[in-house]
């Protein structure tokens, strides 16, 4: 049985982008964005946050130290009442200096890569789910993958998502 889901970008959706955010002391969380999530939870959408880093590819942070701060992040979400169901992140970027991150990949944004892993994993209905991002290739990642992308340009994102996703009690 599928549900529908309500993806997220992380830098500038779930946190403010404060550029290759990497470490929990650079953490800063975008007003309303616990709301929103606990809200999709009562809904019955899973949460999904789909994020490039190619803060990885460029030596700035390691994969270890996003894992961690995801960590960190879910945490003080469930602390508040909202879960994060899966997180889809790629750390590669076509001309990275590492080496080992220098490649395209079909994850990341805009390719759909990490929004069909996640529909597929959790069995989630994309005509019925929604992805808020910050930038167009998130808009076309979703777009490419079958779901409703919503562009959002900053401010208090409960705001923002109870005027387009009239689903969830906010």
């Amino acid at each position: 049985m599928s549900r529908p889901a309500l993806f997220l970008d992380r830098d500038g959706v779930i946190n403010v982008d404060h550029g290759y955010v990497g470490s929990w002391d650079r953490f800063e969380f975008i007003s309303g964005i616990a709301a929103v999530i606990t809200a999709a939870n009562q809904a019955g959408r899973a949460v999904v946050v789909v994020t490039n880093q190619s803060g990885v590819a460029r030596g700035y942070f390691t994969e270890a130290d996003v894992a961690l701060l995801h960590e960190r992040m879910t945490g003080a979400l469930e602390a508040q009442g909202a879960r994060i169901d899966r997180i889809e992140m790629c750390p590669y970027l076509p001309g990275a200096p590492l080496p080992e991150y220098d490649r395209d990949s079909p994850a990341r944004k805009p390719a759909p890569g990490m929004l069909l892993s996640a529909i597929k994993a959790l069995q989630i209905d994309a005509s019925s789910s929604d992805l808020i991002g910050d930038k167009p290739s998130d808009v076309e990642a979703a777009a490419a993958a079958g779901v409703r992308g919503h562009l959002f340009s900053g401010g208090d994102m409960r705001a923002f998502v109870a005027a387009r996703l009239t689903d969830l009690d906010l």
